[in-house]
């Protein structure tokens, strides 16, 4: 079975959980920028829940399936339709040979996720994982998909803890709430006005941010007087002062170090909401701590054990 790609999108790509341990060598972990809009369609489809999917960005690739499938769509609302037929998020849909999935705007969201039932060609994979950080899918490329269409799904559709964990999972990307961070080693170098405007004022995503790093707009943020930092590890969410007064928070596609001031950490629950956030959207960043990011973290992950 398989998957053929018949118009290519704007930066469309196969993403898992990451590939990780191998920054040492320069190579950085990727994975999804929603994570947990990832993990809903693999935990709709009963797959495992770091199973390849494709992560999409509008303009999003066109799809056609060359055999009998259950998908999932999660994650942005691009307005999904099948053969011009509109089709709904995190529900399991089974398409048919020739097939055409398309996406025709952008209503909410960023990054949007299309997750199938079975498992993807070794072929694929690299370094133990098969995200694809260097290449974006292409016309005419097809993958292929191992799977038994005679399995059920499960009645997952059905779950109502399952329909509580679809339910959590679209209130935290999307529902308004501060963007959360852990203060890093340069923040205490800051003037007390940037630390106050970081605290106080709202912030919004630059056009020209990508996987690599979120650009944000907003007031300008100035150490108390100029300094050399030694380069050091990085990862997804750290917060970079650049010379410019302007802060870039590294996303999936981060490199695996840096110079630049370290002022802090998103946590891992709120990188998602970001992720999602449209250039034109206004978020506030507020201060938390490490036990309560490991706690944050924890409950989400909990609402994937059924």
């Amino acid at each position: 079975m398989s998957i053929r790609i018949i118009k290519k999108g704007l930066s469309d790509r196969i993403v898992d959980h990451g590939r990780y341990g191998y920054q040492d060598l320069g190579v950085q972990p990727s994975g999804p920028m929603d994570f947990l809009s990832a993990q809903l369609a693999n935990t709709i489809l009963g797959n495992e829940l770091h199973n390849p999917v494709f992560e999409l960005h509008f303009p999003a690739s066109v799809f056609e399936f060359q055999h009998t499938l259950f998908i999932c769509i999660s994650g942005a609302n691009f307005i999904p339709v099948i053969n011009e037929k509109s089709v709904p998020l995190n529900t399991p849909i089974k398409v048919y040979p020739k097939d055409q999935l398309r996406f025709l705007k952008p209503i909410e969201g960023r990054t949007a996720y299309l997750a199938f039932k079975g498992k993807l060609n070794i072929r694929h994979q690299w370094l133990n994982s098969y995200c694809s950080f260097q290449n974006i899918l292409q016309k005419e490329e097809e993958f292929s998909i191992e799977t038994s269409i005679s399995s059920a799904l499960s009645n997952k559709d059905k779950d109502t803890r399952l329909e509580e964990t679809i339910k959590q999972v679209q209130t935290l990307i999307f529902e308004e709430h501060p963007i959360r961070f852990i203060p890093g080693p340069a923040w205490k170098d800051l003037e007390p006005l940037s630390i106050q405007n970081i605290i106080e004022q709202s912030f919004t995503i630059d056009p020209k941010s990508n996987r690599m790093g979120f650009l944000i707009n907003g007031p300008s943020i100035h150490l108390t007087e100029p300094k050399q930092y030694l380069s050091s590890a990085v990862t997804r969410g750290t917060l970079q002062l650049l010379p410019n007064g302007k802060i870039i928070v590294l996303m999936a596609d981060h490199q695996t170090i840096g110079g630049y001031a370290n002022l802090g950490q998103i946590i891992l629950v709120d990188l998602p909401r970001l992720a999602q956030l449209n250039n034109q959207s206004h978020f506030k960043l507020s201060i938390t701590n490490v036990q309560t990011a490991h706690q944050l973290y924890r409950s989400k992950q909990s609402w994937f054990k059924h």
